[in-house]
């Protein structure tokens, strides 16, 4: 594709299932789950910011910019998506921004070269693996912010999906693990999730 990809990291919700708190700044095998999202997607965009709501300064020291919703409620992933559309629209030459999961340590290094190959100027590409859906990263056109602003404003419905179900969009299926390794989109949302990923991690070294 032509054009140039941005990409945002999404920690602006409220951790419920962790028991509150900043979920990207848990730990695991030492390092932050966010550092370790951060490493992985960073290399493969021209440029990146953190989504988050709360406090800035935890995530002030990764040197990206820290952008809070635009529009207000915490009503999910999609005021991230916009926040990062918004933001990347005053970046040149920015057409596309890929967004990822502050939960998601195992994401895929090729996620935006895969991406790409199925992008159009106003299509929207979710990742796909092992049937299941993972609409939180998404390849979102910088084109169809104004649409989603409105969606947001006007929609009885916060749902990513119903969103792009209303646009060009196409799903990228990646292999979903299964020779021992994470599904690439494994979420730790809860401790016992957390716990599952050091399990692997530690297997990992071994």
């Amino acid at each position: 594709m032509s054009g140039t990809i941005a990409g945002v990291v999404l920690a602006g919700g409220l951790s419920r299932r962790m028991g509150g708190g900043e979920k990207g700044l848990q730990l695991l095998a030492g390092q932050s789950m966010i550092s370790r999202v951060i490493g992985r997607i960073a290399p493969q965009v021209e440029a990146l910011a953190i989504n988050a709501n709360s406090d800035p300064a935890p995530y002030e020291h990764f040197g990206l910019p820290v952008l809070p919703d635009t529009v207000s409620g915490h009503v999910g992933p999609l005021a991230g998506v916009l926040t990062g559309l918004e933001w990347a629209s005053t970046l040149p030459g920015v057409t596309h921004v890929v967004s990822a999961a502050t939960d998601t340590p195992f994401l895929p290094h090729d996620l935006v070269a895969r991406f790409s190959a199925l992008a159009g100027p106003e299509r929207i590409v979710i990742a796909r693996s092992g049937g299941n859906r993972h609409p939180v990263f998404g390849l979102w056109p910088v084109a169809l912010r104004q649409d989603l602003a409105e969606w947001l404003a006007s929609s009885d419905t916060m749902k990513v999906l119903a969103w792009v179900h209303r646009h060009d969009f196409a799903f990228c299926d990646f292999e979903a693990g299964g020779d021992g390794s994470p599904d690439p989109f494994f979420n730790a949302n809860t401790p016992e999730e957390l716990a599952e990923a050091e399990a692997f991690l530690a297997g990992a070294d071994a």
